[in-house]
């Protein structure tokens, strides 16, 4: 894979989540939230956005929580990504 964001974006890849409850229910993807902890995959490399300059504040392998419904759906390779503003990256995961 090489995506190259632009810009202030970022490519997250949604970390995994159990698909039962702890009453060991089996919950269809359908039925599951929304993953809000990623890993980074690839940065964008800043610069000026809206004349406002913009740093990178993550990097790649940076365990990441975003925004619940930020951000864009893609596939490639047959592995789903998301590429989302840094500005919707809430915190990073230590």
């Amino acid at each position: 894979m090489n995506i190259k964001p632009l810009f202030d974006k970022v490519v997250v890849e949604a970390v995994t989540v159990e698909e039962k409850t702890k009453s060991w229910l089996y919950l269809p993807s359908s039925a599951q939230e929304k993953p809000q902890t990623c890993v980074v995959v690839a940065v964008g490399p800043g610069g000026v956005v809206d004349g406002k300059e913009v740093k990178m504040q993550v990097k790649v392998g940076d365990k990441v929580l975003c925004s619940k419904y930020a951000g864009t759906d893609f596939k490639v390779d047959g592995k789903e990504f998301t590429i989302i503003k840094q500005s919707d990256i809430l915190a990073i995961v230590e």
